[in-house]
């Protein structure tokens, strides 16, 4: 897929990006240890971000608006090792003018093998770390219909 695109999967629109292990991330099993999966889905959550056309600093900076995590969750189905070349898709899930829920698929990008799958949910709040509400000009790259808030 072109770098910066977002691919439509049936009704879904998704982001991949993949990198490899760094050996900083394994412990002392020679496997990645399991805080860092959540991090890989922080990068493919602004991967898929700058792909459907915003930058989180921008979303921050300009709108005044974080998107602070409410809910992770991690399924660990097999292990990544050192050197390993990862690949993480992401999706929106769901999402209102409130929140928004990504979905993530973790695998060895060599074979496909999955290596977990996650959830992480976020409420849009401002500088004071109150909700607010999503201005409609990023309702889009949430997949946000008016009938939706």
């Amino acid at each position: 897929m072109p770098e910066g695109k977002v691919a439509s999967h049936e009704t879904r629109v998704s982001r991949e990006t993949s990198f490899r292990v760094r050996y900083a991330e394994t412990d002392q099993m020679g496997v990645v240890y399991y805080a860092n999966y959540l991090i890989w889905m922080e990068m493919g959550r602004a991967e898929y971000c700058r792909a459907a056309g915003i930058r989180y600093r921008d979303l921050e900076l300009d709108a005044g608006i974080l998107m602070a995590v409410v809910e992770a969750h991690c399924r660990y189905l097999s292990p990544a090792r050192y050197d390993e070349e990862i690949a993480v898709k992401t999706w929106v899930a769901s999402a209102t003018r409130r929140a928004v829920e990504f979905e993530y698929e973790i695998r060895e990008a060599q074979s496909g093998r999955q290596l977990a799958t996650g959830r992480t949910k976020h409420v849009f709040v401002g500088a004071g770390m109150t909700t607010v509400k999503l201005p409609e000009k990023y309702w889009l790259m949430f997949g946000i219909r008016a009938s939706t808030t």
